[in-house]
């Protein structure tokens, strides 16, 4: 009987050294990253999550420059270095988007595979903690969008934006349209419009994308209306027909996120994890534009008027 014991003893002896021993390795790597890759003379942002699952596996997330976050089932970690691969999932090509890299000082640096056989050079930096204010005081309400032409306001293409009777109009698919101004916590009110089918989102600082499309009636999903695209699914479906004129009202405090869709609050005070797909940068220490897309499908705003935090 004391030799069983003394046995179960050294199993669960051994197994939490090597469990010891794998966090201590793999613990530098934990945690959220915002990587930039070098891919064809561009400097594409995106994000990589990195936690463990059960004694020693090491399990994640990951945003690409478009897209949703997706899983990673396992990141291998040994000798310092580490690798993880993904199905692509808009990428061009049925190939795993393959990663490798390793802590350098208080980086992490690597290289990745694309979908198209291609390798890139990239460097991640830990995500900045945020400052929540438990007690703003909100400055004056200032209107971006003065119905009258397009000051305040620049495309990141060929421009397809018009002013019609009023209302900021892309009436087909084309560039995404920035604030020239930037901001850190705000209050939003934003009011849209969009034809059957369409699709189109309000990105927070740039970085963190609501979903604005045509799910109404379906299911609520973190990629469909109200959602944080790939993060946060709102509490229900509050999405109108197409074709009528729709209101969000979000408040943005460091990572937290409030929105309400059509007056029915479907998120609350929530932590935003990290940049989603098509963000401008995921420089989040920043602060940063609105910036309304305009590449999914044709879509209408009016009444854009934010509420700035005093510092």
């Amino acid at each position: 009987m004391i030799s069983k014991q003394l046995k179960l003893v050294a199993v669960v002896i051994t197994v939490a050294l090597s469990f010891q021993l794998k966090a201590q390795e793999s613990k530098s790597i934990e945690g959220r990253w915002n990587l930039t890759i070098s891919q064809d003379g561009k400097e594409v942002p995106s994000w990589l999550e990195v936690t463990h699952s059960g004694f020693s596996t090491l399990v994640g997330r990951f945003v690409y420059a478009f897209g949703s976050a997706r899983p990673i089932a396992e990141v291998k970690s040994d000798n310092g270095k580490f690798s993880f691969a993904i199905p692509p999932q808009w990428e061009p090509g049925k190939r795993d988007m393959e990663f490798e890299g390793s802590l350098e000082g208080d980086r992490l640096m690597g290289k990745m595979i694309y979908t198209n056989g291609k390798t890139y050079d990239w460097v991640g930096t830990r995500a900045p903690k945020l400052h929540y204010n438990r007690q703003p005081v909100w400055g004056a309400p200032k209107a971006l969008f003065n119905g009258k032409n397009m000051d305040g306001w620049h495309a990141t293409g060929e421009n397809q934006w018009q002013v019609i009777d009023g209302v900021l109009t892309s009436e087909e698919s084309g560039a995404n349209l920035v604030s020239d101004e930037k901001f850190d916590d705000f209050k939003l009110h934003i009011e849209f419009r969009y034809p059957e089918g369409s699709n189109s989102g309000i990105y927070l600082r740039g970085r963190y994308e609501v979903q604005i499309a045509d799910n109404h009636g379906l299911e609520p999903s973190s990629i469909y209306f109200g959602g944080v695209y790939g993060f946060l699914t709102p509490n229900e479906m509050a999405a109108n027909p197409a074709g009528e004129w729709q209101t969000y009202d979000i408040t943005l405090i460091g990572r937290r996120v409030t929105i309400t869709a059509n007056g029915k609050e479907i998120i609350t005070d929530q932590n935003i994890p990290g940049m989603t797909g098509g963000a401008l940068d995921n420089n989040e220490a920043e602060a940063g534009p609105f910036m309304i897309q305009g590449d999914h499908g044709p879509v209408a705003f009016r009444n854009i008027v934010v509420t700035p935090i005093m510092k």
